[in-house]
């Protein structure tokens, strides 16, 4: 495109993907003068989507158009729309799984006509990536090309294909973008970065949810901690929040690794220890927390912070979920009225189920620490990529086993060969699991 300027060039690519306005099954609407009204695109948006399993990938792209977008009953099939992107070097078409238009950039279950066009993509793709140990640039990371018509039921053509491809201008976080990034400096001069997601409180005090990345999370980004995986972002989504509305503070421990914990992990670091309790502390009492509802949620390494502030603090907390953690047999008798729903995968290569990390325990024989000292702990064994319905009907059963025997205390297994993508990663159910976050919940230490 020799001799057009980039601005010029930009405004021939957006305004040559044109359509025209139709009502459902009539000839093309005409303006005025005569000529046909057009539908130029105005631009493009990626969507991401943290999943519980692959963590943040792109999946879907939504298209502006300067008017509204109206097949009637027409459908979009998925060999209209190119998608390519270019991330870390690599370019590649992404596979589109369904499009359809709306009257916003999100992702619907049913579509409606309105000025956008949804590009739903398949975030299994090699590409599909939104970050690696930071996140990706991803502006204008996107070429989106409508390669077929767009038609009404009736045949007539409401989008006509285009030669020219649209970039996408910026990138939507649903959830994600709820948070707000801060910092706070403790006492001692030493700063955590964190995030938080602050519902509308109204008159009432709300639970606080904390939660505690693993090690893969550390970084000086603040913004990991929630895309690595979902053990923040879904306490935030608008179906968790209407059914258990709370705040989510979601710390990240800085780089580079302070490392020189008892165990050389890091949420155990004095000066981070001390930092995330000063953190929540200062936080419960500036805002409307309900301090009988403070929950420690963690993964990993996250799961052996939560193992080591217990002991430490065992009337700060009302509950906690320690997902593949591990920690000291010593603590478990200072925990012993502390509601607990843990779980493990049995073949865990990273934090071995019976042995741990840096010679300390791992789940399994935390568990029988402390039932060592008299606390009734409620077992469990199933699959981990048991369908939801089920996964959760097992848990459900579990949680009315330990209510009949008057247990506070859950230990979920997963049997070998089950969590996938790797058997460390116990977590990718269990904060999508209704049963265990709702049972989180109804913890309060007034009750206690």
């Amino acid at each position: 495109m020799t001799g057009i300027s980039r601005r010029g060039a930009l405004a021939l690519a957006a305004g040559a993907v044109t359509a025209q306005i139709v009502s459902t099954g009539s000839p093309a609407a005409a303006s005025p003068s005569g000529r046909r009204r057009q539908n130029p695109v105005v631009g493009a948006d990626l969507i991401t989507t943290v999943t519980p399993r692959d963590n943040w990938r792109v999946t879907a792209v939504a298209v502006r158009y300067t008017d509204p977008v109206d097949l009637g009953s027409g459908t979009i099939p998925l060999s209209a729309f190119e998608v390519t992107a270019t991330v870390g070097g690599q370019k590649a078409r992404r596979t589109v799984t369904r499009a359809y238009s709306n009257t916003a950039p999100e992702v619907a279950e049913r579509g409606r006509p309105g000025n956008y066009v949804i590009i739903e993509l398949d975030p299994a793709d090699p590409n599909a990536r939104a970050a690696g140990a930071d996140p990706l640039p991803l502006d204008r990371a996107y070429a989106i090309r409508q390669v077929e018509d767009l038609k009404s039921h009736g045949g007539a053509v409401v989008l006509p294909a285009s030669p020219f491809a649209v970039r996408n201008d910026g990138v939507l976080n649903p959830v994600v973008d709820g948070f707000t990034a801060g910092s706070f400096v403790d006492s001692t001069g030493f700063e955590l970065r964190f995030r938080l997601y602050r519902p509308s409180t109204g008159d009432r005090r709300l639970p606080l949810v904390v939660t505690l990345h693993g090690g893969g999370e550390v970084a000086d980004n603040n913004m990991t901690q929630l895309t690595g995986n979902r053990i923040a972002v879904t306490f935030a989504t608008p179906d968790r929040q209407h059914r258990n509305p709370a705040f989510v503070l979601a710390p990240q421990i800085p780089l580079p690794r302070p490392m020189d914990g008892p165990d050389g992990t890091d949420w155990t670091d004095a000066r981070v220890n001390a930092a995330t309790v000063e953190l929540i502390n200062t936080f419960a009492a500036r805002e409307p927390v309900d301090l009988e509802r403070v929950y420690l949620v963690g993964l990993s390494s996250g799961g052996r912070g939560i193992y080591d502030l217990l002991p430490k603090y065992p009337d700060r907390f009302a509950a906690a979920l320690p997902t593949s953690g591990w920690g000291e047999v010593s603590g478990m008798d200072k925990i012993t009225g502390v509601p607990l729903w843990a779980d493990h995968s049995i073949d865990d290569p990273v934090v071995p189920y019976r042995d741990g990390r840096f010679g300390k325990p791992g789940t399994w024989t935390l568990m029988n620490a402390l039932e060592a000292t008299g606390t009734k702990v409620t077992r469990g064994e199933w699959a981990n990529n048991l369908p939801k319905a089920e996964f959760e009907a097992r848990s459900r059963a579990l949680l009315r086993e330990a209510r009949a025997a008057g247990s506070h205390v859950l230990f979920t297994s997963y049997t070998a060969g089950t969590t996938a993508p790797s058997p460390h990663f116990a977590w990718g159910q269990t904060y999508e699991n209704d049963v265990v976050i709702d049972w989180l919940f109804a913890q309060s230490r007034r009750g206690a």
